[in-house]
């Protein structure tokens, strides 16, 4: 972790969230209530305008106006754990897959449960789209913010995808 730590609340549609960062990116984004949760430790400081930007890309998301965030990120974690937080930059705006298909994108189909992990270890949600990593039966599994959650923040994509007319 950085030396100074920043921090600032969010109010979004799926509640109250923390934003976590060093000035220049942001390190952390998490609920309020949930697995994932977390407290601002005695030696952070309140830093609002440090997360303008990412409040603002926020903003657009929820509204349904942004499809890809485009924001300084610096989640901590292992070497596997980062090029799958990579992978799921890569899942397009109101798309699904599996864990499985992050392996094969990963080039280690046997990694299906890794994957699981790294992505349940993901520190910066709806950001690092976690929330559109789904069963290989179409199922919603596990997401740190609660499944309600994860229902929502699918449903706000699929209900924000542009319609296109093809081939007649």
């Amino acid at each position: 972790m950085p030396q100074e730590v920043y921090y600032s609340h969010y109010t979004s549609p799926v509640g109250q969230l923390m934003l976590v960062g060093d000035g220049a990116s942001l390190l952390a984004l998490r609920f309020d209530k949930g697995g994932d949760s977390i407290r601002p430790q005695p030696d952070w400081l309140r830093r609002n305008a440090a997360f303008s930007s990412v409040k603002q890309q926020l903003d657009a998301y929820f509204a349904g106006e942004l499809t890809r965030f485009s924001l300084y990120l610096s989640p901590q974690g292992t070497d596997f754990q980062c090029r799958v937080w990579q992978a799921l930059q890569d899942i397009p705006y109101g798309a699904t897959c599996s864990y499985l298909d992050i392996a094969n994108t990963l080039s280690d189909p046997n990694a299906t449960r890794a994957v699981g992990a790294a992505n349940g270890k993901n520190p910066i949600p709806i950001i690092i789209p976690c929330h559109r990593v789904i069963g290989r039966d179409g199922s919603l599994t596990g997401f740190g913010g609660g499944l309600e959650r994860k229902r929502f923040l699918l449903a706000l994509e699929q209900k924000n995808i542009p319609f296109e007319l093809t081939g007649f």
